[in-house]
């Protein structure tokens, strides 16, 4: 059994008992982590792809210890021009062990009440609001006065700017 896993930005193949390198993690040495991004679960010939992780999918990895890599020199030149610069680093990495992964079971959410569609709901409330006094037009949001100024049954009312949408409605009551 092996896992696609995203760890600290990088993606892994990994398997039970496995050891890792990986960038620093923010955690101390013997503590467990776990990793939510699996991209991908491979049980023999039974494979789970997630779009983009597969659900409920986690994998279980034990901090061994931190260190540092070994030295990488970056030297610059340009020829002829006496330019030089040399420079090290060591990267921080982690080891880790992975202890178990697989998925879950899926949980069943609980059935929401139905609900009222968006678009049916701002005509209702248009509905209401269109007898309101003229202050209230200049405090909603061209989008909201679009959805009054059809409801009232206004033509044009696309190419309208926010003072033409008051200003019909105004002139609509």
């Amino acid at each position: 059994m092996f896992a696609i896993v995203d760890i600290a930005g990088q993606q892994f193949k990994v398997a039970k008992d496995q050891k890792l390198f990986v960038h620093r993690l923010d955690a101390k040495t013997g503590d467990k982590v776990s990793f939510d991004q699996v991209f991908m679960v491979a049980d023999g010939d039974n494979i789970t792809l997630g779009a983009p992780a597969v659900a409920n999918a986690s994998v279980e990895a034990k901090v061994v210890r931190h260190l540092k890599d070994d030295k990488v020199i970056v030297f610059k030149k340009k020829r002829r021009k006496g330019y030089r610069v040399k420079n090290g680093h060591r990267q921080s990495l982690t080891e880790i062990v992975i202890e178990s992964l697989g998925v879950g079971k899926v949980k069943k959410a609980a059935p929401k009440a139905k609900a009222e569609a968006p678009k049916a709901a701002v005509r209702k409330a248009a509905k209401k609001a269109v007898p309101k006094a003229a202050a209230d037009f200049s405090s909603n949001t061209v989008a909201e006065l679009k959805e009054l100024a059809k409801a009232a049954g206004i033509a044009g009312i696309s190419s309208m700017k926010k003072a033409d949408l008051i200003a019909a409605l105004e002139a609509k009551k």
